[in-house]
């Protein structure tokens, strides 16, 4: 008969003791419990290398041609000049500070007069090649969308392309520069041009990591702990929006789309293309230097990457990870934390104007 512990004990007492009047066999004292053993390490696991082509650009890619150097300097101190905006106290490197891998960590940005903006500052780095820019994809390109900021009343604030060209013009290493990057045209100094050249810089702003050189076959890049983040991340099913080269940023999709994301008040894309359909839909993010780049999503509503996972799954995909798998994922997602080259992005000194600068109002 199973006897239960307080029994047992007893009747090893008595047994000792000889209080039991009938000769029975001493019972054995209880098992001792086994020493909790050490975390097992995560298993060896191999990904298919199928599916990590998925993360290599399709076809056959040509070789970009060389960057126009004079282009690229005179983007580069576009990108740092607070001149560019109203006030003269807000730049694109305001936002996107590129010691910081391209972000300013609050969850939506100051503008002129401290305005706060509508959508978390998605990192500029590597964003040159995403199927759009802005989160909802209003842009085309990185020249199209350098524009933007300067021109939006809660941004940069500038009235119009006049008072941006008058600021230019006013400052002669500008004049000269301009001229050098746009030789073929008259008159060089024009918002357009702006954008081309902060374009030309941030085409530049390009990061490498261990990821990158473990999809191109150095199998020894990452870890046998990155490895299994990979997996897990791959049999979860992430992989539907998180793909391609930048691990991301070619394809849009509604954020909340098995389970409705908390915040509805930003409708994404619809506002863009005006359909129904396109409500909450926006630019699947790159996961490219993900570790370094919070707060997460349009409403920078998570600071913590383990929650950004773990909300991603349940919204997205309808599942509730385990913390390990979890903690796994992210293991795996610093492994994609690329090395900034410091020459490229130190802010060069601003030049001077020719005179002190006047107010920008609307008439300028």
């Amino acid at each position: 008969m199973k006897t239960n512990g307080a029994l047992e004990g007893l009747l090893i007492i008595a047994a000792a003791t000889g209080a039991v009047g009938c000769k029975s066999k001493p019972v054995p004292a209880p098992a001792r419990a086994p020493v909790a053993a050490a975390p097992a390490a995560p298993p060896v696991d191999e990904i298919d290398a199928k599916v990590l082509k998925r993360f290599l650009p399709v076809g056959v890619t040509e070789t970009p041609p060389a960057p126009d150097s004079a282009k690229v300097a005179l983007g580069r101190t576009l990108f740092h000049d607070k001149r560019l905006s109203r006030t003269g106290e807000i730049a694109c490197s305001t936002c996107h500070t590129l010691t910081r891998f391209g972000i300013d960590g609050q969850r939506t940005s100051k503008g002129v007069n401290g305005q706060l903006g509508a959508r978390n500052a998605p990192s500029v780095f590597n964003a040159a090649t995403h199927i759009a820019q802005f989160w909802d994809g209003r842009a085309s390109d990185v020249e199209v969308q350098a524009k933007g900021p300067i021109m939006n009343p809660k941004e940069m604030a500038m009235p119009n392309e006049r008072a941006v060209v008058a600021v230019l013009q006013g400052i002669p290493w500008y004049v000269e520069m301009f001229g050098k990057a746009f030789p073929t045209e008259r008159k060089p100094i024009t918002l357009k041009n702006v954008g081309d050249a902060i374009g030309s810089f941030e085409r530049g702003l390009v990061t490498t990591s261990r990821w990158d050189r473990f999809i191109h076959g150095e199998m020894g890049a990452l870890t046998r702990e990155e490895k299994h983040g990979l997996k897990v991340f791959l049999d979860a099913g992430c992989m539907a929006c998180h793909t391609g080269p930048q691990v991301g940023g070619n394809m849009f999709q509604k954020v909340g789309a098995v389970i409705p994301w908390p915040n509805q008040k930003d409708k994404g894309r619809a506002e863009v293309t005006k359909s129904p359909t396109d409500n909450m839909v926006f630019k699947v993010p790159s996961l490219k230097n993900i570790a370094q780049t919070a707060p997460y999503f349009h409403d920078g509503a998570s600071a913590n990457l383990h929650d950004a996972i773990k909300l991603m799954a349940y919204h997205q995909l309808g599942i509730t990870l385990a913390p390990e798998e979890i903690n796994s994922i992210a293991i795996w997602m610093r492994s994609m934390t690329g090395e900034i080259d410091p020459a490229y992005i130190t802010a060069p000194e601003m030049p001077p104007a020719a005179k002190d600068r006047a107010p920008v109002t609307a008439a300028n």
